[in-house]
């Protein structure tokens, strides 16, 4: 299926990353692979390392090495590709000098969180309070049976857990009461699907919360999905992981698009510096122009931070 997704913050990333024409780049979330094609289409003989959980968005187009996996494992991927991309012997793949050496040759990588258009309209999953599908919730196109899903989420946590989430997460004033529905709600029948939920937020919340600007089921259900996929943690050991391959001088790009998300990154980027780590390439938050948030009001949200390794 063609991607819909369009890049956010395209330019602001690539031309922030510093790049040069042989440079080794990670897209640590490929999703509908933006930014990669078009650091290609400027530099032809950069290597794309494209890491996303979603197999469905698999590349096939040379300059771009594409492993469906979790950027939370990106040191293990690196192992795996050390041969393709910097000529390492399979036979020296677990020696810790190799190791060192190709994980110093990254010049940049790129942190695209959240959601993407394609997982939200296309996927099945669940992700969109808009469309009636089965509540999976889960980054994977193919879940083993030991995934976490949001139907495990809404049917068997207990309602302490959900209105700690639902607000934790989600930041959602009206948590406890969409904890106590939803419990309630599955003593009669299970919760299966997006719209069962959705009426079940729509009937705990008061009248003049569901005519509010953003949709009253918006907070709720981005807590599940970040509950399902661990993504604050995926995120902080994936920062962690990202910096320790840059080599000096490399660069990290990361955009996100919700506050929890961008405290992670604003602390994790101040602690590197603080130790003298790191510099801060932009000191204020790069934001989407207001013509690109026209084109694309997703983008209204978006914020970058970029740093370079020292």
């Amino acid at each position: 299926m063609q991607s819909i997704h369009r890049t956010v913050l395209l330019n602001e990333v690539i031309d922030g990353l510093n790049l040069h024409p042989d440079s080794v780049v990670i897209d640590a979330t490929f999703g509908g692979g933006g930014h990669s094609r078009e650091i290609l289409k400027r530099f032809p003989d950069a290597k794309i390392i494209a890491l996303d959980q979603d197999a469905s968005v698999c590349p096939l187009e040379p300059g771009i090495s594409f492993h469906n996996e979790n950027f939370r494992n990106l040191d293990k991927i690196l192992k795996k590709d050390s041969s393709i991309f910097f000529s390492v012997p399979p036979s020296l793949s677990h020696s810790k000098n190799i190791e060192e050496s190709f994980f110093k040759k990254i010049d940049a990588i790129i942190f695209d969180l959240g959601l993407s258009s394609d997982q939200l309209e296309n996927s099945g999953r669940g992700f969109s309070f808009m469309k009636d599908e089965p509540l999976l919730m889960t980054m994977k196109a193919d879940q083993e049976p030991e995934d976490l899903t949001a139907f495990d989420v809404v049917n068997t946590w207990g309602e302490k857990s959900l209105a700690d989430i639902i607000y934790g997460y989600g930041e959602e004033r009206y948590s406890r009461k969409i904890a106590k529905a939803i419990v309630e709600a599955r003593e009669k029948k299970e919760i299966k699907t997006s719209f069962d939920l959705v009426k079940i937020i729509s009937d705990a919340v008061p009248a003049g919360y569901r005519r509010g600007r953003l949709h009253f089921a918006t907070k709720t259900f981005q807590a599940i999905r970040i509950a399902v996929n661990d993504e604050l943690g995926a995120l902080q050991e994936g920062l962690q992981k990202g910096f320790q391959v840059l080599k000096q001088g490399g660069r990290m790009a990361v955009i996100s698009f919700h506050s929890l998300e961008d405290r992670i990154v604003k602390k994790f980027y101040k602690n590197k510096e603080k130790e003298g780590q790191a510099k801060i390439i932009n000191k204020k938050v790069i934001l989407a122009s207001s013509e690109e948030i026209k084109n694309n009001p997703r983008a209204r949200s978006a914020k970058l931070r970029i740093i370079c390794k020292r």
